[in-house]
């Protein structure tokens, strides 16, 4: 909140004393993955986001089947607004550009339908890559046949 809002939030001329302060929203980016067809799919999806209240501007793109709103709304909103409207399958957009992921090509992020330069989204794929610097690999490189440098106790 900036200073013009706290002024003009003390000076308030309503006159009642119980006053309710909402929470500004914020404004925000969602994007989502929606099948877009024809020209006729894709008139459906806009018309179904433009009329939501705090929306400012509506991308879309056709090829990669992704809707971009901008706007002071809530994700989840948007999301169950164009799934009741259009009556398509949606889903946040679930691709991040792949020199973003740590291991872009493990199973479980590699996503051959996901669109050029991106891969699926996942926090950790399934922890089967190991780190080079845990631990167990350490020790488990340390006494390896295969590691030039290793101990050579046995």
């Amino acid at each position: 909140m900036g200073a013009l809002d706290h002024l003009s939030n003390i000076f308030d001329c309503r006159g009642g004393s119980n006053r309710k302060y909402k929470k500004r929203k914020q404004l925000q980016t969602v994007e989502i993955k929606v099948k877009i067809d024809c020209d006729g799919c894709e008139r459906k999806v806009r018309k179904s986001v433009e009329g939501m209240k705090g929306v400012t501007s509506v991308t879309l793109e056709r090829k990669q089947h992704k809707l971009t709103v901008v706007g002071y709304v809530e994700p989840h909103k948007v999301l169950s607004r164009v799934a009741h409207r259009t009556g398509k399958k949606v889903e946040l957009w679930p691709y991040v550009p792949y020199d973003i992921v740590a291991h872009p090509y493990a199973q479980g992020v590699y996503d051959k339908k996901a669109p050029a330069g991106y891969v699926r989204y996942v926090e950790d794929p399934h922890n089967q890559l190991a780190r080079a610097s845990s631990t167990e690999v350490r020790y488990t490189t340390a006494f390896s046949d295969e590691n030039p440098a290793a101990c050579a106790i046995m």
